[in-house]
């Protein structure tokens, strides 16, 4: 199970290194569904499939959607790839930061990738996604409203940024 987690996380990295180093929405919506679905991976190897498949499909559904639309107001006739000289000095350059960050930390990681929470054999009374899900629904009700204001703030943000110099974002596409 660690080697599994170990290279969902190497994988998540890659992802958000690709994300942060390519100006163009196009390549960068590749980066944001791997990040999502390696992260939900790691999730379920930790012993939460239903929280993994709930918040993929709230970030695909609700985020993605924002990006599309915004990527379509914002559409370039030749964006740039990965393979584009510049791009590359930024995705190096952000590999060198996470290796010095890995440097510095490495020590402090050791049990981090130790088990997850079904593991605990006879001690279960049921699954911890289960009663996570529980949790979230009546102690936690709150922070699913803060959620959705800031998925709604996200959404005015994108909106705002993508809407150019003289052109608004209800214009007809």
């Amino acid at each position: 199970m660690s080697f599994v987690v170990t290279c969902f996380l190497i994988s998540w990295i890659v992802g958000a290194i690709a994300v942060a180093s390519n100006p163009s929405p196009f390549f960068g919506a590749l980066g944001l569904v791997m990040v999502a679905g390696v992260g939900c991976g790691v999730l379920v190897e930790y012993g939460s499939p239903f929280l993994a498949l709930i918040l993929f499909l709230i970030y695909l559904g609700g985020m993605l959607v924002v990006f599309a639309y915004s990527a379509a107001l914002a559409a370039e006739p030749y964006p740039e790839s990965w393979l584009n000289p510049a791009i590359v000095v930024y995705m190096c350059c952000y590999a060198v930061v996470v290796m010095v960050g890995v440097s510095m930390f490495w020590h402090e990681w050791g049990g981090v990738f130790s088990g997850s929470a079904d593991e605990w054999g006879p001690f279960n009374v049921f699954r911890a996604d289960n009663g996570g899900v529980a949790v979230m629904y009546a102690e936690g009700g709150w922070m699913l409203v803060v959620g959705a204001g800031v998925l709604l703030l996200t959404l005015f943000v994108v909106l705002e940024l993508t809407r150019g110099l003289s052109r608004g974002t209800l214009r007809a596409v």
